[in-house]
């Protein structure tokens, strides 16, 4: 029996697995096998909103040993440390979930097929300070990290009298938009529950650098326009035409234009400026981008090992007529849904060659408000999406993720409980 191994349980990689087991692993043509640093999995484009208190974790993670119970494959909590092409073997070292004890030996484990869903990290450019200076929101525990700095800086300057909370977002991607929204409705949040005593207009200073001439380059000017002035309306300060040259604990360095250098204060520094490949890409001997992704043909598999395919955000995947596949988890699903369904008919036949479509792009400005743009079938026809339908277009994305996973009734019943949890729950984490 061959044996697939898909390294990363992010959108892409579970959803993979997840496809597979139904598959293959339950009628037993394959051995399915996900391997993943940790124990569960969290929807990536939702971190913001466990960075800014509005979502636990705990409550909205899936178990991978769970899943792949219910799906037909097999779970390993172990991370990658090498891989062994020739020799078609991974090098694991297997993950504990306490500190009790020595760690488990490094083990082997044989595949026919290795699928990498490896995600991405930040991207510091290189700039002084940064990689130990900020704060960054590649994954679950970095969200909630920046949480409590976030919680903490609001009580100790409520209690230091005159101080000020200055938080600095470097980028003005969506992921730093969608935060910049949210920690705004947060510290009104904290303020309503007397968590603190600062006055969130005044006192609790939200800033965007952006070195662009403007935020969301992904979509349309006009809805980055209206992105800007909702959040400007909303007491944030967008810097467009600003680098940042270094970082400090308590400060940061920015040029505009071709003005000199200053400084601005800062409590907590988030950076969310740019993405690149993990680190382990670059010891698998594989052809990779300048951004640190592994190159991949139109079938998705490495330009020189036809039993290694890449997905999600640690793939290149360079369509000759549409460009590159941008780091979005919509490219990570379509790629699943595409490997899942040549793999389960590859038996000796050519691969097909993936196509992204891209439906568009959709940006949170917060609990009620959203901007973006839709994509229709002709070549070129923009849908200009904003406000209230334009939030529950966004909340749909996250429904078709758990469906994908779960099915519809499961499904279904998440988005009641979730319902139901938020009409008798505080609508932040107070602690």
């Amino acid at each position: 029996m061959k044996t697939i191994v898909i390294v990363g349980g992010g959108a892409g990689g579970l959803e993979l697995a997840t496809r597979l087991g139904d598959s293959m692993g339950r009628k037993g043509r394959a051995r399915v096998i996900l391997v993943d640093r940790s124990p569960t999995h969290f929807w990536k484009p939702l971190l913001h909103t466990v960075a800014s208190g509005k979502r636990d974790p705990q409550v909205f993670q899936i178990e991978y040993s769970a899943q792949a119970a219910e799906h037909g494959f097999t779970f390993m909590h172990a991370e990658l440390r090498s891989v062994d092409r020739a020799g078609q073997t991974l090098e694991l070292a297997p993950c504990l979930s306490d500190d009790i004890g020595e760690a488990p030996a490094v083990r082997s484990l044989g595949y026919s097929t290795l699928v990498l869903a490896l995600g991405a990290v930040t991207n510091f450019y290189g700039v002084p300070g940064a990689a130990d200076n900020v704060c960054t929101l590649d994954n679950v525990r970095e969200a909630k990290s920046f949480y409590r700095r976030f919680f903490g800086a609001c009580v100790r300057a409520s209690e230091g009298g005159d101080s000020k909370v200055n938080i600095v977002i470097v980028g003005g991607g969506a992921t730093g938009v969608e935060l910049a929204a949210e920690l705004g409705y947060s510290a009104r949040a904290l303020a309503k529950y007397k968590i603190h005593t600062l006055d969130p207009a005044r006192d609790v200073r939200i800033t965007i650098l952006e070195r662009g001439s403007r935020l969301l380059p992904h979509l349309p000017p006009e809805q980055s326009a209206r992105a800007e002035a909702y959040l400007v309306s909303r007491g944030i300060e967008i810097r467009n035409g600003t680098g940042v040259t270094q970082v400090d604990a308590d400060c940061v360095h920015v040029t505009e234009g071709d003005g000199p250098e200053t400084t601005r204060p800062a409590s907590l520094t988030l950076w969310a400026a740019g993405v690149m490949g993990p680190a382990i890409c670059t010891t698998l001997g594989l052809p990779l981008s300048r951004m640190r992704q592994i190159m991949v043909k139109a079938s998705l598999q490495s330009v020189d090992d036809a039993n290694v395919f890449a997905i999600g955000d640690c793939a290149s995947f360079v369509c000759p007529v549409k460009g590159a596949a941008p780091p979005r988890a919509q490219v990570a699903h379509q790629q699943a849904v595409f490997l899942a369904a040549a793999l389960s008919r590859r038996e000796g036949k050519p691969l097909p060659e993936f196509s992204y479509r891209d439906y568009g792009s959709l940006v949170s400005l917060g609990p009620v408000a959203a901007v973006g743009v839709l994509l229709g079938g002709s070549v070129g026809r923009q849908l200009p999406v904003s406000g209230a339908l334009a939030n529950v277009l966004y909340g749909l994305m996250y429904q078709k993720h758990l469906m994908a996973l779960h099915g519809f009734v499961r499904a279904a019943a998440v988005i009641v409980a979730d319902w139901l949890r938020k009409r008798i729950s505080p609508s932040i984490k107070l602690h």
